[in-house]
């Protein structure tokens, strides 16, 4: 069966942009012309300052509801947040500081009154309740709670990214979309009672290949602010704005290699200005119209995907994400494999094979802001940390799970990357003398001959477990108060840092 590949347009509406003066209003009606002109259907979502202002609201009033969908964009804003008889504490109506701009900022009653405005506001100017949701980040609190109030069909926020505009997503869902657990939305939830009855889908597009570790020193390290490689317009070296890295990415991103479904977000939010997304917008959506009419894209509202996502999937699929080449060499391949136990990058370049990721999702680990409220410049969401290729490098070390001959010489694989679906959400990465298997809850690796995996490490202090003890069969790990490990099946470890293969074979399970 031929798996839907789904480009959601989403461009979110800001009514200011204090950084720099800003016609705010222009490229949300070149967005629409050029949606128009290449009749293509899609987002917008409305930040506060936006949707009280007739200029927007005026503009979006006159669309076609069939191909134009919108939403809420939840940041609080200074008229938000004084209209709920708050203080503003901002240093500009708007601000992207965690505990300002953020619902996270707020208690849990204020959390609530803040969503019960802007969601009274948007009926009042629309005359219906929205059913898409986007913020670059939010708590699990203010979705539960509008959830159940007011019902959704989808919800956006960020890609990862470490450190980027003074936040922190790390170690999620790797595109796509998933159930969120009631818990911590960050992660998916794994049993269908502890899971919101409402997709999650991971914005901007983000380069396969280098986004993870964009911006990493081999000796220093990560950055402490990632840079951003994905399909928003403004970025014209590798990014959105580079027509030959936009081929590239929907070339790879959509090549079917990708279990359930492929997927990506494209759009810009308004407050970049008009001219520094044009080049990249016009050439996108003259692409989009194309791919679409040959049959190889579905260019949709958000929430449309949602409520096809609630019927096709009752529980959080499997899915993959496989780039045969980098956008500028093609001795580098990466395969992003999720489901909602586990994520995990391997990671291929020029002949060198290694786990650059594998996170673990709990839905038992706890939104950081729960019961707290953020009172820094920064928040972090994360999940349970197993292999990190980006924050565990440094010191001349690029960190990952290496794959070695057993006289520690690297295992070069023989041949082709090549990627085969398996029935139960699984999918085989075969390299000719080497095959890894991803399953619900393990990997599996097969070789003609013994091999080792080694995990090396340049950093250990973020983002980092604490080992609480060491079997043949099993590591088990600590983290913020959660424990967890990985058991061997097949293998042993020769200590924490070492698996060794048994009869050509390492199975690796979760719990």
């Amino acid at each position: 069966m031929k798996k839907r590949q789904i480009v959601n347009i989403v461009n979110f509406i800001r009514a200011v942009e204090p950084r720099t003066p800003t016609d705010m209003l222009l490229p949300v009606k070149e967005q629409i012309r050029l949606m128009k002109k290449h009749r293509l259907r899609g987002t917008f979502l409305l930040q506060y300052d936006a949707l009280i202002l007739p200029e927007f609201t005026g503009l979006l009033k006159e669309l076609d509801p069939e191909q134009f969908e919108l939403g809420v964009w939840f940041e609080t804003v200074r008229p938000l947040v004084e209209r709920a008889g708050l203080e503003w504490r901002g240093r500009f109506p708007w601000d992207w500081h965690a505990h300002r701009g953020f619902s996270v900022g707020y208690t849990k009653e204020n959390r609530e009154k803040l969503a019960d405005i802007f969601y009274e506001e948007f009926k009042k100017v629309f005359g219906a309740y929205p059913r898409v949701f986007g913020s670059w980040f939010f708590d699990s609190h203010t979705v539960r709670y509008i959830s159940g109030k007011y019902g959704m069909d989808a919800l956006c926020n960020c890609k990862e990214q470490f450190g980027t505009d003074g936040y922190t997503l790390w170690g999620g869902y790797y595109g796509q979309g998933y159930y969120p657990s009631r818990t911590n939305v960050f992660m998916p939830a794994q049993n269908p009672e502890h899971q919101l009855p409402v997709p999650l889908f991971r914005m901007l597009g983000s380069d396969p290949v280098y986004q993870y570790d964009a911006g990493l020193d081999m000796n220093a390290g990560a950055e402490e602010s990632q840079r951003v490689i994905t399909l928003e317009p403004v970025y014209s070296s590798s990014g959105g704005g580079n027509p030959k890295w936009v081929d590239w990415f929907m070339s790879e991103n959509f090549n079917g290699d990708c279990l359930s479904f492929g997927y990506a977000q494209a759009g810009q939010e308004n407050s970049f200005g008009w001219p520094g997304m044009r080049d990249g917008l016009t050439y996108q959506f003259a692409l989009f119209e194309r791919l679409q009419n040959e049959g190889k894209i579905a260019v949709e509202p958000l929430g449309d995907t949602g409520r096809w996502f609630k019927k096709q999937y009752a529980e959080t699929p499997a899915s993959a994400i496989t780039a045969h080449s980098a956008w500028n060499d093609s001795e580098k391949k990466s395969v992003w494999f999720s489901n909602k136990n586990y994520r995990a990058n391997l990671f291929l370049d020029h002949g060198v094979l290694r786990f650059r990721d594998v996170h673990l999702f709990r839905e038992s680990f706890p939104d950081p802001f729960e019961n707290t409220v953020c009172e820094s410049n920064s928040a972090v969401y994360e999940t349970l940390p197993l292999v990190d290729g980006n924050l565990h490098s440094g010191n001349g070390v690029l960190s990952g799970l290496y794959f070695t001959k057993t006289d520690g010489s690297p295992l070069l694989p023989s041949g082709e990357m090549t990627f085969t679906e398996n029935p139960g959400g699984s999918a085989a990465v075969d390299f000719g003398n080497l095959t890894v298997t991803f399953r619900e809850s393990s990997v599996r690796i097969e070789s003609g001959s013994g091999f080792i995996l080694s995990h090396r490490l340049g950093r250990t202090d973020r983002h980092m477990p604490s080992v609480r003890g060491l079997a043949k069969d099993g590591l088990r790990l600590f983290y913020k108060g959660e424990s967890y490990g990985v058991f061997l099946p097949r293998g042993f470890f020769a200590d924490e840092k070492t698996i060794c293969s048994v009869n050509g074979a390492v199975e690796a399970s979760f719990g």
